[in-house]
């Protein structure tokens, strides 16, 4: 295609995009609307616009604090930078698993991941995401960071914001070009948003997340942060809470 002018788009590129635009709504209008689900669906098994629905779900974001702080110029630089990435992501990705969640992608600098319900699983779904954020920042306490500061290099900070309720995973993107799975809904939307509000080495919950845990972790551990997120939930009209849960693994225990 030649390069345009300033101001002028050439009309046989509109008259391309046009057509592209109108065959992907026709295949989208034409799709069923997503099924309900009780597992995070894989990539394979989804079509471009297909999509699972989950009544219930655990969204949590990782983010690093600071992240842009750390020198990354020079190639010496890039390359430490590498290696604490991976050795921080492999160990987090790693326990997410164990605790039976699925990461949806990792943004250089943090993690998104679900948790979904088990088949008669007790617990509820809550306590074994929470579970997962703990033994995450023991793992960073006790093995990865003491490995970073014997080696003079700073240790990672980060937060972790996590709330409850229904999702759509969708896969989304070009058929034959890029595309991946997204999370679409409320409870994601809060979850990504509750960062802007965590500080570093913390963890952070909506409201929801409250529900499906222990009483006595609720009692001892749980503390009020703000109730000004700007979220308001239809079904209540109320402001809707996000909350600290302070508790750590003390050894094998809370």
């Amino acid at each position: 295609m030649p390069a345009p002018s300033v101001s002028e788009l050439p009309q046989s590129y509109f008259e391309k995009q046009t057509a592209r635009t109108v065959a992907v709504l026709q295949r989208i209008i034409n799709r069923s609307p997503p099924g309900l689900g009780r597992v995070i669906p894989d990539a394979e098994a989804l079509s471009i616009h297909d999509g699972r629905r989950l009544e219930s779900s655990v969204v949590m974001f990782l983010d690093i604090s600071k992240f842009s702080d750390r020198p990354a110029c020079t190639a010496e630089e890039q390359n430490v930078l590498l290696q604490i990435l991976s050795l921080f992501f492999t160990e987090m990705i790693k326990i997410i698993e164990d605790y039976d969640g699925v990461v949806e992608k990792n943004t250089g600098d943090g993690l998104m991941a679900y948790f979904v319900p088990n088949p008669g699983e007790m617990p509820p779904v809550q306590q074994r995401a929470l579970s997962a954020a703990l033994t995450m920042f023991t793992a960073a306490e006790k093995l990865i960071n003491p490995i970073l500061v014997q080696s003079n290099i700073e240790p990672i900070n980060f937060r972790i914001c996590m709330d409850h309720g229904p999702i759509t995973v969708a896969k989304v993107g070009a058929a034959r070009g890029f595309n991946g799975i997204v999370a679409i809904g409320t409870t994601a939307n809060i979850a990504s948003k509750m960062l802007a509000f965590a500080d570093q080495n913390t963890i952070l919950v909506g409201e929801k997340m409250l529900d499906g845990l222990p009483p006595e972790w609720v009692r001892r551990f749980v503390q009020f942060k703000t109730q000004d997120t700007g979220w308001i939930y239809r079904e209540s009209l109320k402001p809707y809470a996000f909350w600290l849960y302070t508790g750590r693994w003390i050894g094998a225990f809370l």
